[in-house]
């Protein structure tokens, strides 16, 4: 659950905008979890295979779709497009549900502040830059990276720079899922916690990269920031008048691990 009395900005009677439609937003979980699903990642299908058979379907899918940053600065035209397409894939479960959540709970708030277009500009935009940094940073590493932690980063820093007031309702398993309230700046960096105590069970794979965290995160506050200048819309309440905003989103925090890969 999200909600604030403003929206953390100076101007008075400024509220966090009322949430409606995310078509951005819902429509890159469904081609995450339909990418996932249907991809070896998954092991929900036979035709990949099993055991040994099963892992190796899961390196090419790594290796054809994620980023490998010496092939990337090479050039080769097979990876110039993998900044984009590594988005869109996953390297386990945690890895999936964790990142999906986390955008479905900021994301929403974020592209009806934004708007559509700019909104999938900051997603994709940044998503691919983190990348592409961290590759620019590990030019000989021939280690895969997969995953949106990178887009997702951007979106939570653009939140956070928008929405510094909101506070957030998280369930935490560890206190006995008792609901307790933070500022969005409180709870953004447990984010950042919990992939990484999710990665930390994993031998193989994709590989972990916290810069492109960084880098997306940081890209997220400056288009956060150039975006506070625009007047965010009014919300209206079912009459069509004005009304108090309020943005609800109660997600299980059991289900918020990510798998700390970009």
């Amino acid at each position: 659950m999200i909600g604030s009395r403003g929206d953390g900005r100076a101007a008075p009677g400024r509220r966090l905008p009322r949430v409606a439609a995310a078509p951005v937003t819902y429509a890159l979980i469904a081609a995450c979890a339909v990418a996932f699903v249907c991809s070896p990642a998954a092991g929900l299908t036979t035709g990949h295979g099993t055991g040994d058979a099963l892992v190796a379907a899961q390196r090419a899918l790594y290796a054809r779709w994620g980023v490998v940053p010496a092939d990337l600065l090479a050039g080769e035209p097979r990876a110039l497009l993998t900044p984009v397409t590594a988005l869109f894939v996953h390297g386990g479960w945690l890895h999936l549900l964790g990142n999906m959540l986390f955008l479905q709970v900021f994301g929403v708030m974020a592209e009806k502040r934004l708007g559509p277009l700019r909104y999938l500009a900051l997603y994709v935009g940044c998503g691919a830059l983190a990348l592409c940094g961290y590759a620019v940073a590990h030019a000989d590493s021939a280690q895969t990276l997969v995953g949106a932690s990178g887009a997702i980063s951007a979106v939570l820093g653009a939140f956070l720079c928008l929405f510094p007031g909101a506070r957030v309702t998280s369930l935490f398993p560890f206190l006995f899922f008792l609901p307790l309230r933070f500022p969005a700046w409180v709870v953004l960096p447990f984010w950042v916690s919990l992939q990484w105590l999710a990665a930390s069970g994993r031998s193989a794979g994709p590989g972990v990269a916290y810069l492109a965290h960084l880098i997306g995160f940081a890209l997220g506050l400056l288009a956060g920031w150039a975006a506070r200048g625009r007047p965010a819309p009014r919300p209206r309440d079912d009459q069509g008048s004005p009304g108090r905003a309020r943005a609800t989103v109660k997600p299980p925090a059991a289900a918020t691990e990510g798998d700390s890969k970009p």
